[in-house]
């Protein structure tokens, strides 16, 4: 559609080489540990300022990683991924859906969820504390 904000998928192939702090990224994700609503995806939490993926540029925190030198990262535990980051070599492909605003779950932070669950504690303090007092400054006019 012309005009729309709404964009196709965006997959992209980087090939990385390994430094000597390794790939330069972290990852969140994983079936055991998914950190998206319906998606147990692997995805990049963090690039390391110093790294072959910050050098590179085109990899960037929020993209999915769907593929490890042409091996599915689909179903798969964190653990299992990290293992194959950890197999993969000096010379590492990726395949990535880059991330678009308009296509996330959550806020574009590490912890997605947690901030949803964060933001719902604290309303509830903030109601709770309102509702103390309330009941404080009655109970204080009850003694005058």
């Amino acid at each position: 559609m012309n005009g729309s904000l709404h964009s196709h998928p965006k997959f992209v192939d980087i090939k990385l080489k390994r430094g000597p702090t390794g790939l330069g990224f972290n990852i969140i994700g994983g079936v055991d540990q998914p950190c998206r609503i319906n998606d147990n995806g692997i995805y990049v939490s963090k690039i390391k300022g110093d790294g072959a993926a910050a050098l590179d540029g085109r990899l960037k925190e929020q993209d999915k990683i769907l593929a490890i030198n042409g091996v599915s990262l689909e179903n798969l535990t964190h653990k299992q991924v990290v293992g194959l980051f950890l197999s993969a070599g000096e010379n590492v492909e990726l395949r990535v859906l880059k991330q678009s605003p308009y296509l996330t779950n959550g806020p574009a932070d590490s912890k997605p969820e947690r901030q949803s669950s964060m933001s719902s504690l604290g309303m509830l303090a903030l109601f709770a504390g309102a509702v103390t007092i309330l009941v404080i400054a009655a109970l204080y006019k009850r003694r005058k």
